[in-house]
C-alpha cells in the first residue's frame, strides 16, 4: 500500500540523537526528501550533533524541528520530550526511529501502513534476530520474556527503536522510563490502554557503531532493577 501524500505530510518523526554528529544527516535529510517532519530532540550531545542537525534544517526548514537537552539525560527522557513537543503540531501519526543509520527509512511505509488502514493504532517495527549481533540478541530475548512477566505483552522484538502510533494513541499512554526500559515501557502502556497494536518486520544496518549501542545483556540486567523497582 502506498501511502497517500496527505498522510506523509500529517506524519512526524521523533529522533533522539546524541553524539551522531557523523551519522546523523544522512538520515535526516533521507526522510525530509520523502515529505515527512521531525522533531528531533538533541540530547546534550558533546560533538557538533546539534550543528549538523540545524545545517539540515537550513535545507528543510518546513520539515525538521529542533529540541535540545542541556546535559545528556537518556533515551527515555528524549522520547519523552519528543512526545510532548509532537502534539503541539497536531500530528496524524507518530514514528519513532534511531538518528543513527541503524533504521532504514523505507521502512516508514511499512510501519504506517497498519495506520493508515485503520487496521491498528500502534505499530512495533520488528528487527530480524538472525542479522542480530549475539549479544544484543540474548538481550533481546531476555527483554522480551521479561516484558512478558512483568507487563504480560507477548511481542517478538521488545527493544525495537522503530515505532508508530497515532495521535489519539499517543495521547493516552504516559512514559516515564528514563533510559532503554522507554521500549518496554511503550509496549507496556500500549497494552494497558487497549490499543491495538501490530508487529512488522523492518531492515536492520548493524555497522560497528551501531553494534555498540542499544541494549546488551548488561543493560537487560538494569532495566530487570528498573522494572522491579517501577511495581513498588
Amino acid at each position: 500500500m502506498k501511502i497517500p501524500e496527505e498522510d506523509i505530510h500529517s506524519t512526524y518523526v521523533i529522533l533522539p540523537a546524541y553524539n551522531e554528529a557523523t551519522r546523523i544527516q544522512p538520515v535526516i535529510e533521507e526522510i525530509a526528501e520523502k515529505g515527512y517532519k521531525m522533531v528531533i530532540v538533541n540530547d546534550g550531545s558533546s560533538d557538533n550533533t546539534l550543528e549538523v542537525i540545524k545545517e539540515s534544517q537550513k535545507k528543510y526548514p518546513k520539515n525538521i524541528f529542533i529540541y535540545s537537552h542541556i546535559i545528556n539525560r537518556g533515551v527515555g527522557m528524549a522520547m519523552q520530550t519528543g512526545f510532548e513537543a509532537v502534539l503541539k503540531y497536531n500530528p496524524k501519526y507518530i514514528v519513532n526511529m534511531d538518528s543513527d543509520g541503524q533504521h532504514s527509512v523505507d521502512d516508514l511505509n511499512n510501519v504506517l501502513e497498519p495506520l493508515v488502514s485503520g487496521r491498528a493504532q500502534a505499530v512495533i517495527g520488528v528487527r530480524q534476530l538472525n542479522d542480530m549481533p549475539l549479544s544484543r540478541n540474548i538481550a533481546n530475548w531476555i527483554m522480551n520474556m521479561l516484558t512478558r512477566i512483568f507487563y504480560n505483552v507477548k511481542v517478538s522484538d521488545s527493544q525495537t527503536g522503530f515505532r508508530a502510533i497515532t495521535s489519539e494513541a499517543l495521547e493516552k499512554i504516559t512514559i516515564n522510563a528514563r533510559g532503554y526500559l522507554i521500549s518496554s515501557e511503550f509496549i507496556r502502556e500500549v497494552n494497558d490502554n487497549n490499543i491495538p497494536f501490530e508487529e512488522v518486520p523492518i531492515k536492520t544496518i548493524y555497522t560497528p557503531e551501531t553494534q555498540a549501542k542499544g541494549t546488551n545483556v548488561t543493560e537487560a540486567f538494569k532495566i530487570l532493577f528498573q522494572m522491579i523497582r517501577h511495581q513498588f
